[in-house]
């Protein structure tokens, strides 16, 4: 990348220097559930999804977020749920916070283009509150497909709700930082960083959050 876009994306992460760490031994975590809609295509699993009534977040919603970017990505991003910016386009991570995404894919040279970026759950809980394990597990099945879909090298759970859903543990974010963990029966690595939105409020875990960006990276690369 060139170094004058580097530091410049860097800037909007508050951060100037590289800051090595290495990997610790990931923990063992209970496997996700077989998919309800394993062998579904894109088409049908869109419509599914914008039809859903699994749970009564149906009936708050103004619309699903099913997700956007290459549906062949390496990297697939994962957030907890939709919020009130989400819900009105009908896309993940717009706003402010997605805004400082897009500034931390950049970072380590990947367009927003480039990468999948989805949610647990595909509909807005009111309030912005935290979703029930109950939703979450009726709404899981529909991001397990479209990870089998897209097949990604990696995936980048950002948040503490989508890591402790996708890894169905209790251990807080800064425990499940910096190590390898791997989603669902195909087993595909995980890294967990810091969600966007909590950046925004807390800018000094910003570096932290650059030094989890590079471990991906690396991850990614020895996949």
């Amino acid at each position: 990348m060139n170094p004058a876009l580097r530091h410049d994306y860097l800037a909007a992460l508050g951060l100037e220097t590289w800051v090595a760490r290495s990997a610790a031994p990931a923990p063992a975590h209970r496997e996700a559930p077989a998919a309800r809609e394993a062998g579904v295509d894109w088409p049908e699993l869109k419509a599914r999804v914008a039809a859903c009534t699994r749970c009564a977040l149906c009936s708050t919603r103004t619309q699903t977020v099913f997700g956007v970017g290459n549906p062949q990505a390496q990297w697939l991003v994962v957030g907890e749920a939709p919020g009130a910016e989400e819900d009105r386009q009908g896309e993940p991570f717009v706003g402010r916070a997605g805004q400082l995404l897009n500034s931390m894919l950049r970072a380590i040279g990947l367009a927003r283009e480039q990468v999948y970026i989805a949610n647990v759950l595909k509909c807005r809980p009111p309030g912005n509150r935290d979703p029930s394990l109950s939703e979450a597990a009726e709404c899981l099945p529909y991001l397990e497909q479209q990870i089998a879909l897209i097949k990604p090298k990696l995936m980048l759970a950002v948040g503490r709700i989508a890591a402790q859903n996708l890894l169905h543990t209790e251990v807080t974010l800064g425990r499940l930082r910096q190590q390898v963990h791997h989603f669902g029966l195909s087993r595909v690595p995980l890294v967990v960083t810091y969600h966007p939105a909590y950046l925004l409020r807390t800018p000094t875990d910003k570096r932290k959050a650059w030094e989890d960006l590079k471990f991906a990276r690396e991850v990614c690369a020895r996949v």
